[in-house]
């Protein structure tokens, strides 16, 4: 049975890197858009394979139509990547309140809003799996980055539930937390919040470091495709992949750091309980 791959955000970055693997391994891809016309280029490449679907990730009507579309045309779902997304740069006080609504809108609603209208298509097939595109950002924060991982946090609280919700389904749920790939994320789909010189200091070397990356980055998000499709084929996949050395080194020792952390307080949050009553 030839599989059918659902992206979200795939007229560029990653999203276009996962169409093109997918249409390679001989897959059907619904590929998805705000602007259809950008997807013209990869629709073309098979186009008895290709659905380009306009899509909203905000548009709840719109992702609705687009997995509409996507059963009419394959009759079902294997793979949900939800990939549409953008970052901002600055502290948190720079951010205005509109910026955050926005930026969680798409990152963290319309993920949830797309998983939502694919997975009656998958509980109908009792099989399927669900790909979440976080950060090593889902993970730890830096200065300057807080509202971006906020997002990302959210999608990662949301999917650990729901990873446990549908392993009884034989639906897979799975985060992915890329390092610094090659793709437009430091270019065009990340928006720099106006500066306030209070913040130079702790802000100002993140804004150097996001803005002189762009095109320079490591990751291979060909390889990153390649990297998910292996991960998904083995019979319990990870709940979390980082992928990228940067986001492996940076995870690892952020978990090592937090657990050093809780050990040296452990006296005192121990120490809560009511008298008379042991501490767990």
């Amino acid at each position: 049975m030839t599989q059918t791959w659902f992206i979200t955000g795939a007229s560029s970055g990653f999203g276009a890197a996962f169409a093109r693997h997918a249409i390679a391994k001989g897959y059907n891809v619904v590929a998805t858009a705000r602007r259809a016309e950008r997807l013209d280029a990869l629709a073309a490449e098979a186009p008895d394979r290709v659905l380009a679907q306009p899509m909203d990730v905000t548009d709840r009507d719109s992702v609705a139509r687009a997995v509409a579309a996507a059963e009419d045309r394959f009759g079902r779902i294997d793979v949900l990547i939800n990939n549409a997304g953008y970052g901002i740069v600055g502290a948190v006080e720079e951010t205005p309140e509109t910026e955050l609504r926005a930026l969680m809108e798409t990152n963290f609603f319309g993920a949830a809003a797309v998983t939502q209208e694919v997975l009656p298509v998958m509980r109908r097939q009792k099989s399927g799996a669900i790909v979440m595109m976080s950060s090593m950002g889902g993970q730890m924060s830096f200065a300057g980055f807080g509202p971006y991982s906020a997002s990302k946090f959210a999608l990662e609280g949301m999917t650990e539930a729901l990873a446990q919700e549908l392993a009884p389904l034989g639906i897979t749920a799975m985060i992915v937390e890329p390092g610094a790939f090659r793709t437009e994320f430091a270019g065009d789909a990340l928006r720099h919040m106006p500066k306030l010189p209070a913040y130079a200091e702790t802000v100002g070397g993140t804004r150097s470091f996001a803005r002189d990356m762009d095109g320079s980055q490591p990751g291979d998000p060909a390889r990153a495709a390649a990297a998910i499709e292996a991960a998904l084929a083995v019979d319990q996949p990870p709940l979390r992949l980082q992928l990228g050395a940067d986001s492996v080194d940076a995870v690892r020792a952020h978990a090592e750091a937090l657990i050093a952390e809780s050990r040296s307080w452990d006296e005192t949050a121990r120490a809560v309980a009511h008298d008379g009553e042991m501490a767990a």
